[in-house]
């Protein structure tokens, strides 16, 4: 869902500004957008109401992204026993006008797919970004375990 119409309190629409604050400060050129997916019945068919979701898109297409665009969705599951919500994954996607280039998921093993794929160096520093969202959005629920 597109992380404008998640950032429905306080709390949510902070963790989602330090988001785009941490690309933005690694990235300075990309642009954010908080409303990646259009709002037309196909589109809201596909989109997933337990996700955050949002873009970053470069001044033209970046050779060390493989891509002009990079989508981001930030996957959450929340336990029925607790009510706590957890951030469990990051699914990120670089984009051209020929479509799709990549992928990245940290849902099981932290690899790239597709075609062609970032430098060795933004890959390091895509992983380790991802690594930052889970942290952003799972510290309260750490504190609350811990």
């Amino acid at each position: 869902m597109n992380a404008a119409e998640q950032a429905i309190n306080l709390k949510t629409a902070s963790k989602i500004a330090a988001i785009v604050n941490l690309f933005k400060s690694e990235y300075p050129d990309a642009r954010s957008d908080l409303k990646p997916w259009a709002n037309d019945a196909d589109t809201r068919e596909l989109v997933d109401p337990d996700s955050i979701d949002l873009s970053f898109n470069f001044p033209g297409w970046s050779r060390r992204f493989q891509s002009r665009c990079i989508l981001i969705q930030i996957r959450f599951h929340q336990d029925s026993e607790t009510s706590v919500r957890r951030a469990i994954g990051i699914e990120a996607a670089g984009f051209t006008h020929e479509g799709k280039q990549w992928t990245l998921s940290t849902i099981e093993d932290w690899n790239f797919a597709g075609d062609k794929h970032p430098t060795p160096e933004i890959c390091d520093s895509l992983k380790e970004f991802c690594r930052k969202i889970l942290l952003v959005f799972n510290e309260e629920v750490e504190t609350q375990e811990g």
